[in-house]
């Protein structure tokens, strides 16, 4: 049976709920994932034989993975019972298994970075201007118009009220805008690709338009819960909707009114509250906090009773443990930025060894991060910066990950510019694209086949490559085995010898990465538990997943805030608390009261919730050359300078 003597009193009511609808305000470090993983056990245990599943929606794959391993430690035998995933890759089974009827084939491609985004914006701006009906400005480039093509999809505005919409807004050439949106989502169709927020935007687009689909979600999954809902766009909050009413009583919701950090990816205070109105959900609060000592506590609950519109009869955290050292809270000014990150620097040297690698560095941008990292690296710590990565960079796993899209889509060209390119950096053999271009528009051959055939033309070609490229790749293009050709490249790379490539740099990152795409492959099995994962699945999954590796071991991070959201560690040092830095030269101009400013303080407020034993605030009292004053949040906090 599942064991629910160790939770305290508010989170086994949140976890044995049976009466309705339930929101559950989860301050930091309050065991929210501990809570959510338990009710899924919980209800899987109670509903042993039954049929119904469990969808459980999140934002990082990462978090995903985290409550999957749990409930399978808790309910080995029942985990095929739960879906465990991120809104995206939601969108994207949604789209796989119904896009057709909204022109979608299931082995779609996502574009998973701006670069191939501005590559098909280009070619709709390059097939406008031929058009004589319109005449598009000069300064329409890729490059500047995806912004506001990501917004209009991000808001999911339909296609034939783009114009109006803009108009509304006084946007400029708002008629071309709109034509450039719709050439653009219709490109997306015709190339039978997705980016990120159409995901979101087809998805709802498709629930909205045939209901049976709805339906059909409401059967399968009789329990919906979401981890992080703070965090949810406007679009992500519709298609919830969409997929609960008309009986919410299953919706089990986690969220903190006090870690809304995202406004500008669509977050808003304003959705707890639509969540209130719209589904009449109980609450019920976790205040107490594991993970902080009690000083940091009480800076923190000062800090955030300064913001309007919190929940109300929102508890102050309660701090849990007890006994601390005298320096659990130090707080440090600087004459200079440069004075402030040698002195955090030379700290962190300091420390024990086994000390050292349990802290982290946080600030709230990535430049002042930069210059913190490199004096780190300067008296021989190594640093760790959290950065998403959506492709690989050594050569062996971009030539993998090219072969593997041209066998999933037979007609893409760029990832056939890609495997050319990954191919000479560790053969020497350059293949031009052309030839291979003519040989397959001439035999009527794909382009990996066709690529193959000018590839195995060279004498060149080592005895091994040859093996690789004839032999053990028939797998993959007869019976689709990506699993077995994956293994066989992969050996093949680890067999080869960097010092024999074309390209010295063909082998940076590769040991990291291979063991990052065997952890995201073993991710995405246990993801589709019970099911046989098809290779476009695999592909968009991986579209979906970052390929960042793992911190590591000595290595200290050095994070923004919104990087370190979700985390913890035993020391923090939290830099750059000055005005017009923390909190931010925009935040301070909208006024000490605007959503701006308020969402400046939650990040503070996340930021010294990550710390487990001590933390370290630093100020300085000049910034790049130009003066600055403390930030007001060290007053805000109780701090007296």
């Amino acid at each position: 049976m599942v064991d629910l003597a160790s939770l305290n009193e508010n989170q086994r009511e949140a976890v044995l709920w049976d009466k309705g609808a339930l929101l559950v305000l989860a301050g930091p470090g309050s065991g929210k994932t501990r809570v959510l993983t338990c009710r899924i056990a919980h209800i899987l245990e109670q509903s042993e034989g039954q049929y119904f599943r469990i969808l459980a929606l999140t934002f990082t794959n990462k978090a995903a993975a985290e409550m999957r391993s749990r409930v399978e430690e808790l309910v080995p035998k029942e985990l095929s019972r739960v879906r465990l995933t991120t809104f995206h890759s939601f969108a994207a089974e949604l789209l796989q298994q119904h896009g057709n009827h909204i022109n979608f084939r299931p082995d779609f491609q996502i574009l998973s970075n701006n670069a191939d985004r501005e590559s098909l914006l280009d070619d709709v701006l390059r097939q406008l201007r031929k058009n004589l009906a319109y005449s598009l400005p000069v300064h329409f480039k890729a490059a500047q118009l995806l912004p506001a093509v990501t917004r209009l999809l991000e808001k999911c505005v339909p296609i034939d009220q783009a114009e109006e919409i803009l108009q509304k807004s006084n946007v400029e050439n708002a008629v071309l805008l709109s034509k450039v949106y719709a050439d653009y989502r219709n490109a997306l169709r015709s190339t039978n690709s997705l980016d990120f927020p159409s995901l979101i935007a087809e998805a709802f687009d498709l629930l909205t338009k045939y209901p049976f689909l709805v339906k059909h979600i409401r059967k399968v999954y009789k329990h919906i819960l979401v981890d992080e809902f703070q965090d949810t766009n406007n679009t992500q909050y519709q298609i919830l909707s969409l997929i609960v009413c008309p009986d919410p009583s299953t919706l089990f919701v986690v969220a903190d009114d006090d870690q809304i950090i995202y406004q500008w990816n669509g977050a808003n205070p304003k959705r707890i509250q639509a969540l209130r109105d719209d589904f009449g959900v109980t609450e019920l609060q976790l205040p107490e906090n594991y993970r902080c000592p009690p000083l940091v506590i009480e800076l923190a609950n000062s800090l955030i009773e300064t913001n309007l519109g919190r929940s109300a009869g929102k508890k102050p955290l309660k701090a849990v443990k007890q006994g601390e050292s005298i320096e659990v809270v130090r707080i440090f000014g600087f004459g200079t930025f440069e004075k402030e990150i040698e002195w955090i620097a030379q700290d962190i040297a300091r420390r024990e060894p086994k000390d050292r690698k349990n802290c982290a560095v946080l600030a709230r941008t990535k430049k002042l991060l930069e210059q913190a990292g490199a004096k780190l690296e300067e008296v021989g710590i190594p640093v760790y910066f959290a950065a998403r990565k959506d492709e690989f960079k050594s050569a062996p796993l971009r030539m993998l990950h090219a072969i593997l899209r041209l066998v999933n889509s037979k007609e893409d060209k760029q990832s056939l510019a890609r495997l050319s390119k990954a191919f000479y950096e560790l053969e020497g053999i350059r293949i031009e694209l052309s030839p291979v271009l003519a040989r397959a528009s001439a035999d009527g051959k794909d382009l990996l086949r066709s690529w193959l055939d000018e590839v195995k033309r060279r004498d060149a070609l080592e005895p091994k490559t040859r093996t690789l490229l004839e032999t053990d790749i028939k797998s993959l293009l007869t019976s689709l085995n990506y699993r077995n050709f994956s293994k066989k490249l992969l050996d093949w790379a680890v067999e080869s010898s960097p010092e024999s490539t074309q390209d010295e740099d063909a082998f940076n990152e590769f040991e990291e990465e291979r063991h990052v795409w065997q952890q995201i492959f073993n991710e995405i099995t246990k993801k589709f538990e019970g099911e046989e994962v098809s290779l476009h699945q695999l592909l968009q999954e991986l579209d979906l997943t970052s390929k960042t590796p793992p911190k590591p071991p000595e290595a200290i991070p050095c994070f923004t805030i919104h990087a370190s959201k979700g985390l913890e560690f035993e020391h923090v040092y939290l830099m750059g608390l000055v005005e017009d830095q923390f909190p931010s030269w925009a935040a301070i101009k909208k006024g000490d009261n605007s959503l701006e400013m308020q969402e400046e303080r939650r990040n503070c407020f996340v930021a010294i919730t990550r710390t487990q034993e001590s933390l370290t605030l630093t100020f300085s009292a000049k910034v790049f050359g130009w003066s600055k004053k403390p930030s007001r949040f060290l007053a805000e906090m109780g701090v007296e300078l």
